[in-house]
């Protein structure tokens, strides 16, 4: 008879165990006393060794709130569904929900650039780090850097002119996605690359391509890594931002992170982060490092 009513309360509480939980809100993450950061080591933002800007913010974020932190490794593919419970197919700009999948995270950060197909599924913070994806090449190519022409359009277009006939490396299901840019478009020879974001430079080096598009911060460690070897060919999109990215169920933890980053950039620690791993970022984008309430135009 136990038996029995041990294999009953078993199948009873099996379908809740295998159930996927519930993206969790500021009160439950307080209550759990762990707030888990999904993250893909990327650039400067998280290194995969403990550190980057990324890490050191969230880490901040956690003792304000007065929780434990927790670094849970992701990568591109999954990141998305394992904060939201539910497998996204994206199609340009058009997003499909799937099957549901356990939550196995609180929030991403790790240079995670703000997306119209993101905001559909996510919640973003307000912005952490200014971006903007550049064509980049090798310092021997015969392609010359546009000038400015004063209009974002059209250094877009004069940038985009110079890719025809030429290989580019492009990076799909990320901000490098070619469908985001209308690369089809251009008359290059796209080529979407299998490695890692972090793998794009030097790709370019070993001549996989003739020329690769790179978002800033990435750009920027490439240029400072590899000095003499890189040049930035011109912008192949309007400037972007990126935030830290919340289920839509986790509105109060959201705005628990926004008070807290509003507090850091006016008493300084925001901005001694931004300097510790990005030190030439705000020469590059000085309008969103002046205000403590700066929001993309």
């Amino acid at each position: 008879m136990r038996i029995i009513i041990a294999i009953v309360i078993a199948a009873v509480m099996l379908p809740a165990c295998m159930a996927p939980a519930r993206a969790a809100d500021l009160a439950e993450v307080q209550q759990r006393g762990v707030l888990r950061h999904l993250g893909v080591p990327y650039a400067n933002f998280v290194s995969g060794s403990g550190d980057g800007l990324d890490v050191e913010l969230i880490k901040g974020f956690a003792a304000s709130i007065g929780v434990r932190y927790e670094y849970v490794p992701e990568n591109w593919d999954t990141i998305v569904r394992d904060l939201t419970g539910h497998k996204v197919k994206v199609t340009g700009d058009q997003v499909e929900f799937l099957e549901e999948t356990p939550v196995k995270g609180d929030l991403i950060a790790n240079g995670f650039t703000i997306l119209p197909w993101r905001e559909k599924v996510l919640t973003f913070s307000t912005p952490v780090f200014p971006s903007q994806i550049w064509l980049v090449a090798l310092a021997e190519s015969k392609v010359r850097p546009i000038k400015p022409t004063g209009s974002v359009d059209r250094d877009i277009s004069r940038t985009k002119a110079l890719m025809k006939g030429k290989s580019v490396l492009t990076l799909e299901k990320t901000c490098l996605d070619p469908s985001l840019y209308k690369l089809s478009e251009t008359g290059a020879r796209v080529i979407c690359f299998r490695g890692k974001l972090n793998e794009l430079a030097p790709a370019l080096l070993k001549r996989e391509a003739e020329m690769t598009i790179l978002d800033f911060p990435d750009a920027l460690i490439a240029l400072e890594k590899w000095p003499g070897r890189f040049k930035v060919i011109g912008p192949v999109s309007h400037k972007q931002m990126m935030g830290v990215a919340f289920a839509k169920d986790s509105q109060k933890l959201c705005k628990a992170f926004n008070e807290f980053l509003s507090k850091s950039r006016k008493d300084g620690s925001y901005l001694k982060i931004v300097k510790k791993y990005y030190p030439s970022s705000v020469r590059y984008f000085p309008e969103f490092f002046k205000g403590t309430d700066y929001r993309a135009r």
